[in-house]
């Protein structure tokens, strides 16, 4: 597991990524209870594709935060294991 730096590359969007996940939550929230009604398949695919579009939102803020405070930010000897150590997120969240 990677080393957690002093304070995180999002620290200063901390509220608004709160903010956005709470709103998520409450997608995936009516996602469930379309499935509990028995909704119409498409519609509840439509609203997943959107429940992924909105992640893939906040995965992107947290990644440019990530590499402009932890990559960029790193010292020298750190920054190479730092690009490698992103990169890496990138290919997981690339790779669904």
């Amino acid at each position: 597991m990677a080393t957690k730096p002093e304070n995180p590359g999002y620290i200063d969007n901390k509220e608004a990524l709160v903010n956005r996940m709470r709103r998520i939550s409450g997608q995936v929230g009516g996602v469930e209870r379309m499935i509990q009604e028995e909704r119409y398949c498409i519609d509840i695919l439509t609203q997943i594709s959107a429940v992924q579009a909105a992640l893939d939102k906040v995965a992107i803020g947290v990644l440019d935060d990530h590499a402009r405070h932890c990559v960029v930010g790193a010292d020298a000897s750190n920054r190479e294991e730092k690009t490698e150590e992103m990169m890496g997120a990138v290919a997981r969240l690339l790779g669904r």
